[in-house]
């Protein structure tokens, strides 16, 4: 689709299936499995393409049940796998509600840190964060934690990406999308 090379420690693509789903690495870190998928199997896919200097940022988790991809949620019959993907709409629906372009990433950081933990789940992230700023060099970043005082409305993009479980399970879930303000508001990429 374009990509010329991976801006994250040229890693094309964070792949891990059943418990390693739970897994949050460093790209420093990452090491491809040799897992086989199986018939009734989760996934979780996120990929860092980039063309030019242009990043692109995506993960989603993806259930396979019976040798196929289940694309509506609502038919998964892994009620566990279920929930978790319905609870990734939930927190990107109140990404939605919840920010402004006067919302710094550490009061976003502690809004969806709460929301997460209210609805029963914990966050998965290695360094604890949910997303950080799309810029054309690595170094640039920064992130949705605490002490970042930075507003969205100061960012032109920025990635949202919490990375759940619930409390004590071997399955975690991912999605990722690029967001970005303009006159109508908060916008998905």
């Amino acid at each position: 689709m374009g990509a010329d090379s991976f801006w994250y420690w040229d890693v094309g693509a964070f792949v891990f299936a059943g418990d390693e789903t739970c897994v949050s690495v460093s790209g420093k870190q990452y090491v491809t499995s040799d897992r086989v998928i199986g018939n009734n199997d989760i996934i979780t896919i996120d990929l860092s393409p980039q063309a030019g200097n242009i990043w692109g940022d995506y993960a989603r988790t993806i259930i396979m049940e019976n040798g196929k991809v289940v694309e509506d949620i609502g038919m998964i019959e892994n009620l566990e796998w279920k929930r978790g993907l319905q609870m990734e709409e939930k927190l990107h629906a109140e990404l939605l509600r919840f920010a402004t372009k006067e919302t710094t990433f550490e009061k976003l950081y502690y809004h969806m840190n709460e929301f997460i933990v209210e609805n029963g789940f914990v966050n998965l992230d290695f360094m604890g964060n949910l997303g950080h700023s799309i810029v054309k060099t690595k170094g640039d970043r920064v992130y949705i934690e605490k002490g970042n005082m930075t507003k969205f409305g100061d960012v032109k993009y920025f990635t949202f990406e919490p990375h759940i479980a619930f409390p004590d399970s071997k399955y975690g879930y991912k999605k990722e999308n690029i967001y970005y303000f303009d006159e109508n508001g908060l916008m998905k990429l």
